[in-house]
């Protein structure tokens, strides 16, 4: 019985680990397809622009991490551009911001 109990303790957290890992990536391409179509609706589907400006890391590169953050967590009053607080959290806006100053990967 000690045997089964210890074999159990390897296997549960690396069940855990992989779960974990698995609905990370399911989130990660949850909120590529947020970014290619809701803000692609207003920056463009290639992030080229369109109402809003474009989102490619030659336009991204020197803009504050941080400032990008808040914007798409608050958006911009007095712009289209809505928060996504309610949809985000700050770590998730974090991580749309360094995909986009690497540029979007293709879809699969």
């Amino acid at each position: 019985m000690s045997r089964d109990v210890f074999r159990l303790a390897l296997v549960v957290p690396a069940f855990w680990i992989a779960a974990s890992a698995s609905a990370a990536d399911a989130r990660r391409a949850e909120l590529l397809n947020l970014v290619r179509q809701d803000c692609g609706s207003c920056h463009g589907l290639t992030m080229r622009g369109g109402l809003g400006p474009p989102l490619l890391p030659a336009r991204l590169s020197e803009r504050d991490d941080e400032a990008m953050v808040f914007t798409i967590l608050n958006g911009r009053h007095g712009t289209p551009m809505p928060p996504w607080r309610d949809f985000l959290s700050e770590p998730e806006a974090r991580w749309i911001v360094e995909v986009l100053k690497k540029g979007l990967p293709d879809e699969r």
